[in-house]
C-alpha cells in the first residue's frame, strides 16, 4: 500500500482578525494535492493569532493562554475543511484551555466530522509559563489507511513515546513543532531521524518559522518526511524536505510494504532487535 502526505510549513505574521488568518490556511492548502491522504500542519500555528489583539505588543509569556479563546473556531474551520477536501487533517496544535489548566492539543479531522486529539504529554520548560498542564495518554489512531502516532515537538526527543507508539502498531510519528532557535529546530530534526531508525517507521516533520515583531517568539526550521537511513529509502533518510524559509508544502509518496520489509530483512533491523534483549535491559 502506498499513501501520500503533505507537511505544510507555515510563517507567522500579523493578523487582524480570525478570517484572515483562515485566509493563509487556504492559501497553504492551494500546494497540497487533494490526493494527500494526510496533511500535517505545526505546533501552535494559532499562535499568530496573538496579534489580533489591540495590546499585543504589550503581551507577556502567560498571555500566549489568551489562543484558547480562538479554540471553537479553529475546529470548526478544520473540520469543515477537512470534510471539503476529504482529507485527514492534524491540524498541528493549538491552546486548549479546560478548568485545571491549558493544554497544547493537536487535534485530527477525519474527514467524515470527526474530531479526535493527542495532548502533549511532555511541554517543554518554557511552556510552564503559559499555565500548561501535560497530557496522560499516548494512543494510537487507526483512521484512514495507516496506524499514527503523534509527537508534538519535544516528545519526539523522548525516545520513549515513539517506542510505545511503534510496539502499539504505529507505522508514521507525525511531529509538528515550534522551536525558538536552530539549536531547538536541531535537536528535534535528529530526534524525528533518530526514533526513525530506532523503531523502523516513517517520521514527518513540519514547524512553525519566521518571525513577527514584538513578544512572539521566532520560529526556526523546514519541513521533512523521513525514514529509515537504509534501503530502499536515501541514503541519510530524508525521502523529501524543503529548504524555503517561508510557509510551503512537500508532499511525499510512502509505501508501507517497504517499511515492513525492512522491518524483517533491513540492513538494521532495529525494530525487533530493541527488545531481543530485554534479559539485559532489566539488569
Amino acid at each position: 500500500m502506498t499513501i501520500k502526505i503533505s507537511s505544510c510549513q507555515f510563517e507567522l505574521q500579523k493578523f487582524d482578525n480570525f478570517s484572515s488568518f483562515k485566509d493563509q490556511i487556504l492559501y497553504a492548502f492551494n500546494e497540497v494535492p487533494l490526493s494527500s491522504d494526510y496533511v500535517l500542519l505545526p505546533e501552535l500555528l494559532t499562535m499568530s493569532l496573538l496579534t489580533t489583539y489591540n495590546n499585543y505588543n504589550q503581551f507577556t509569556e502567560k498571555d500566549k493562554e489568551k489562543l484558547g479563546f480562538f479554540l471553537d473556531d479553529y475546529l470548526e474551520f478544520f473540520n469543515n475543511l477537512s470534510q471539503k477536501r476529504k482529507q485527514i487533517i492534524i491540524a498541528g496544535s493549538t491552546i486548549e484551555p479546560t478548568s485545571r489548566g491549558n493544554y497544547n492539543t493537536s487535534y485530527i479531522f477525519d474527514g467524515e466530522g470527526n474530531v479526535l486529539k493527542h495532548r502533549k504529554t511532555h511541554i517543554f520548560p518554557a511552556e510552564s509559563a503559559w499555565n500548561t498542564i501535560e497530557g496522560d495518554e499516548l494512543e494510537i489512531f487507526k483512521i484512514g489507511p495507516v496506524i499514527f502516532g503523534i509527537a508534538i515537538c519535544y516528545e519526539i526527543e523522548i525516545p520513549e513515546i515513539a517506542h510505545i507508539y511503534s510496539r502499539k502498531g504505529a507505522d508514521i510519528i507525525f511531529c509538528p513543532s515550534y522551536t525558538s532557535s536552530e539549536h531547538g529546530f536541531w535537536r528535534v530534526r535528529h530526534c524525528a531521524h533518530a526514533r526513525s531508525i530506532e523503531n523502523q517507521l516513517y517520521v514527518v516533520h513540519c514547524p512553525t518559522i519566521g518571525e513577527i515583531q514584538g513578544p512572539i517568539q521566532n520560529g526556526f526550521g523546514t519541513s521533512a518526511i523521513i525514514g529509515p537511513a537504509d534501503l530502499p529509502w536515501t541514503k541519510n533518510g530524508v525521502i523529501a524536505e524543503t529548504t524555503s524559509k517561508s510557509s510551503t508544502v512537500v508532499t511525499a509518496e510512502l509505501s508501507l510494504e517497504e517499511l515492513y520489509v525492512n522491518r524483517k530483512t533491513g540492513t538494521a533491523t532495529t525494530y525487533k532487535d530493541r527488545i531481543r534483549r530485554k534479559d539485559i535491559y532489566k539488569l
